[in-house]
């Protein structure tokens, strides 16, 4: 696969540039030359073949040379509403959320785990999304939203999609083979807690708004994990061709 490049204004037309890190990455890190042939994206769904005009001191100048439409997106939509760890752990979570195809992260604001995320941190973890998305292949960036109170992302989940809360002291206990004959290739939101879960207030805020208290089973997983795996299962229970799948 060609180097992939990150443009942060939509591409249109014959002429692209590239600015900040991917610009310099590019230009001092590879030591492009005018000539060189790079994949580019926008983030808007497509890549675009170019060729490398002019190397400047901050910025590259490209000609677009064909615009293909390569869509590497998961078959279902799954947003992510997560308490995120503290950390390289949130850059690790974002990083295999990005390559496993979710939509969109939620930071979420929980009682056990109200954690500040920063607008500098948003943006790091936006920059790994972009980095993660150059490795994976995706044409389209995962988004992270800004924080969100548990209550909030509750209530504001849409009714028609698949809500599923991970909870391992549900009860009674629905464990991921029981809910999957509920599951058609609709959209999911899912929530995660931080370290030592959910509140069973949350978890009964959580059933008044329509979600389903997910067992992911009897060992304590970290946030990442519970996250990662949760969203895996949604994957591999849907295949590709929309067909459903049994556990």
């Amino acid at each position: 696969m060609a180097d992939r490049y990150f443009v942060e204004s939509p591409i249109a037309g014959s002429a692209a540039q590239l600015v900040g890190h991917d610009a310099h990455h590019l230009a001092h890190v590879m030591r492009a030359k005018a000539g060189a042939e790079v994949t580019l994206f926008d983030g808007s769904g497509a890549e675009f073949a170019a060729r490398v005009e002019r190397v400047g001191r901050s910025e590259i100048e490209l000609t677009v040379l064909e615009r293909r439409e390569v869509d590497h997106e998961s078959a279902v939509q799954i947003t992510l509403g997560v308490a995120l760890p503290k950390g390289d752990r949130s850059r690790w979570l974002v990083e295999k959320a990005t390559e496993l195809g979710l939509a969109r992260l939620v930071p979420l604001l929980t009682e056990r785990g109200n954690q500040r995320v920063s607008p500098s941190a948003i943006e790091k973890l936006r920059r790994a999304v972009i980095e993660a998305s150059k490795q994976c292949g995706r044409n389209r960036l995962m988004e992270i939203t800004e924080p969100l109170a548990l209550s909030q992302y509750l209530a504001a989940a849409p009714a028609s999609h698949v809500r599923l809360i991970a909870h391992p002291t549900s009860a009674p206990k629905t464990a991921p083979g029981t809910v999957s004959e509920k599951w058609r290739q609709e959209p999911f939101s899912l929530a995660v807690g931080p370290e030592g879960g959910f509140t069973e207030a949350e978890v009964a805020q959580a059933a008044e708004h329509g979600w389903t208290a997910l067992d992911l089973g009897p060992r304590i997983l970290r946030v990442e994990t519970a996250a990662l795996a949760l969203a895996a299962i949604i994957q591999s229970n849907i295949a590709e061709n929309g067909a459903r799948n049994r556990f």
